[in-house]
């Protein structure tokens, strides 16, 4: 059976590239020949044993490619043709999807609830850092790119940016808002961007990274906070006049992005909580206004399905957004390792890194 270079998690601290057979298609599946993929933040949790999934796992959730083979059932598509896949693949048919959750599909299990939602890539089937990645339900995930866009121009499509805009929608960005965003990797960037594009008129972003609140600034943000310099609920509370924002995204993941983001947030104002969390939350007293100060909190895992990614790339097609700056480093795949080793300790201002088999 013909083999593939693949990177494989084999134990907490190590990811290695191994050889993996290449993936049998079934009648609703397809073959992707990865032309690029990127690291997310999620896989270096996976690397560091903080989020388990069983050894001998590719790792990966952001494919961009060609279709190298269709399954028998499968109508529509083409081999040779380039797409991509979201990071979350709804079957389309589940209780989820037909709810319009396609994000939670498979969520539910006969041995109870799971968090995992429709995310499967790199988590409960093999993901896309090899040469090629086998996409189920391949008519309800797979996205045509656009001719005369780059697989760098859409890497950021299926995980950080649709995650990223995600922030704005779920907090129901109006025209006219104030929006403050907790933290500038590379989903709070696009959050950033996803505001503006969503008419939010005064964008906060908060970090400590100069290159990150720089690249923020070029997303949108009005102000840049450095919170290692001032104390951020002060600084954008008089930047609000005491107003308070009307959205505070949280895209880090931490009890202090997340309390911050309750203390900056007006009466009614919406908090949007993109964040993975590795504990339990505590709710201030105060800060939650006792319960009563009609505040809401909405989570939201990344939107995934093929018309979720048609509409990112026609957003980078339309030029209303050039994510390009995301990209800040290139490897092989046979540097994978080298690449993790990078991503993981966020050297030399890392944000994304294309890899390409």
């Amino acid at each position: 059976m013909s083999k593939m270079k693949a990177a494989i998690f084999v134990e907490p601290g190590r990811i290695i590239l191994d050889e993996k057979s290449i993936p049998e298609v079934g009648p609703l599946d397809a073959l992707l020949r990865v032309t690029t993929t990127t690291i997310c933040g999620t896989d270096v949790h996976i690397l560091k044993g903080e989020y388990p999934v069983r050894k001998g796992l590719t790792v990966g959730h952001e494919p961009v490619g060609t279709i190298e083979k269709v399954g028998s059932a499968v109508k529509g598509y083409k081999e040779g043709q380039r797409v991509i896949a979201g990071a979350i693949t709804p079957s389309g048919y589940s209780h989820a999807s037909l709810s319009g959750c396609h994000a939670q599909d498979g969520a539910g299990t006969t041995h109870g609830w799971t968090p995992i939602g429709g995310w499967k890539f790199g988590n409960t089937i093999d993901g896309c850092q090899a040469e090629y990645v086998l996409v189920p339900d391949a008519m309800a995930n797979l996205a045509p790119v656009p001719n005369g866009l780059t697989d760098e121009q859409v890497l950021m499509c299926p995980d950080i940016m649709s995650t990223g805009f995600s922030g704005a929608e779920s907090g129901e960005v109006r025209i006219g808002d104030t929006v403050a965003v907790f933290a500038q990797g590379p989903i709070g960037l696009c959050a950033t961007a996803g505001a503006r594009l969503s008419g939010a008129t005064t964008i906060i972003a908060v970090d400590t990274v100069v290159e990150r609140l720089n690249v923020a600034r070029r997303m949108g943000a009005d102000h840049t906070i450095d919170f290692k310099k001032v104390d951020p609920v002060e600084e954008i509370m008089r930047i609000t006049g005491g107003r308070g924002v009307d959205v505070a995204i949280e895209a880090l993941g931490t009890q202090s992005t997340f309390e911050a983001c309750l203390r900056v947030l007006r009466p009614g104002g919406t908090l949007s909580s993109l964040g993975v969390y590795s504990r339990d939350l505590r709710i201030p007293f105060n800060a939650f206004a006792a319960g009563l100060g009609d505040h809401r909190i909405i989570t939201t895992l990344c939107p995934g399905g093929k018309e979720r990614m048609r509409r990112l790339m026609d957003v980078i097609a339309s030029e209303r957004v050039d994510l390009k700056p995301l990209v800040t480093h290139r490897f092989k795949l046979d540097q994978i390792e080298a690449a993790y080793e990078l991503f993981a300790n966020q050297r030399d201002g890392v944000l994304k890194i294309a890899i390409t088999p």
